[in-house]
């Protein structure tokens, strides 16, 4: 792509998104995930009426007399955005393909971040990691996040999320808020490997998906390409048995992601790309 056309398309998208994220959803989102925990400040002599769960033991005996741990809440928040980038995100029989709902949501999330002065991430992934960009403020910081998301290559067009969450654990240490957009049409087990982050981290998913991914239409015999492997296989659609086979491997994966988000305490945001993200987005923050 050529950097005026980039750039063009940088500045459309941080329009919209940006629009939406001031008006909307920066109150929603703070709201959502402010006070998540205590950090520790300091550390001063006991004071009568002191939670004595509170002492710290060691200074204690160092000093010969009570002392207890201060902690205040944690103001900042870190946003990691774990996008998938595989080849399933370039499909769409709407207005707009997948992977442009999917950058129009990260991107929307990530203003809505900076106006609450939270740090930003992105983890781009098929099934290796593609790219990593760790965690900063500011509005350029942004702008780079929008700009690998439009432009960014994969080398691969396969999926692994459990790749990208072992990722996400190993390189982030303290607790994130965490949006993992994809249509999840994955064929691994990743529950292990999204307990294990759960436990450190606040994940939600957001499953972009389009339409005529849900059934299969009949229109007789046709050619289908898998736009993670490649592979080309000769359809009969006509056939009643093979429109079900597609339909039960669909909603299949579908339960599984949300059967398995829930049973590891993440939250789960379904959205068809014809259908308002904001609506979807707004409804699961008020929820919380």
């Amino acid at each position: 792509m050529e950097t005026k056309d980039l750039l063009k398309k940088v500045r459309k998208i941080e329009i919209k998104t940006r629009r939406l994220s001031d008006h909307i959803f920066s109150g929603e989102y703070h709201t959502s995930f402010k006070g998540r925990g205590m950090t520790f400040s300091e550390v001063r002599q006991y004071q009568f009426g002191d939670d004595i769960r509170a002492i710290d033991w060691n200074v204690t005996a160092r000093y010969n007399e009570p002392y207890v741990k201060v902690f205040e809440e944690e103001r900042e928040l870190t946003m990691m955005l774990m996008v998938d980038i595989s080849g399933s995100e370039s499909f769409g029989t709407k207005n707009q393909l997948k992977s442009e709902i999917v950058t129009e949501i990260a991107a929307t999330m990530a203003f809505s971040a900076t106006q609450n002065n939270d740090k930003i991430g992105l983890i781009l992934f098929t099934d290796q990691i593609e790219l990593y960009i760790p965690p900063k403020k500011g509005k350029s910081h942004v702008l780079r996040i929008i700009r690998e998301l439009i432009e960014f290559q994969p080398k691969s067009k396969k999926t692994d999320l459990s790749q990208a969450l072992k990722f996400l654990s190993s390189t982030q240490k303290k607790k994130a808020i965490v949006f993992v957009i994809s249509d999840f049409m994955v064929e691994e087990d990743y529950e292990k490997t999204l307990k294990i982050a759960g436990k450190k981290h606040d994940i939600t998913g957001v499953r972009v998906y389009d339409i005529r991914e849900e059934k299969m239409p009949n229109i007789g015999m046709v050619e289908m390409e898998d736009a993670e492997t490649g592979e080309i296989l000769l359809v009969n659609t006509g056939s009643k048995k093979a429109r079900l086979s597609y339909e039960k491997q669909y909603q299949d994966k579908v339960s599984y992601f949300k059967d398995v988000f829930s049973k590891c305490g993440s939250g789960t945001v379904n959205t068809r790309v014809d259908e308002s993200y904001v609506t979807k987005l707004l409804g699961y923050f008020k929820s919380r």
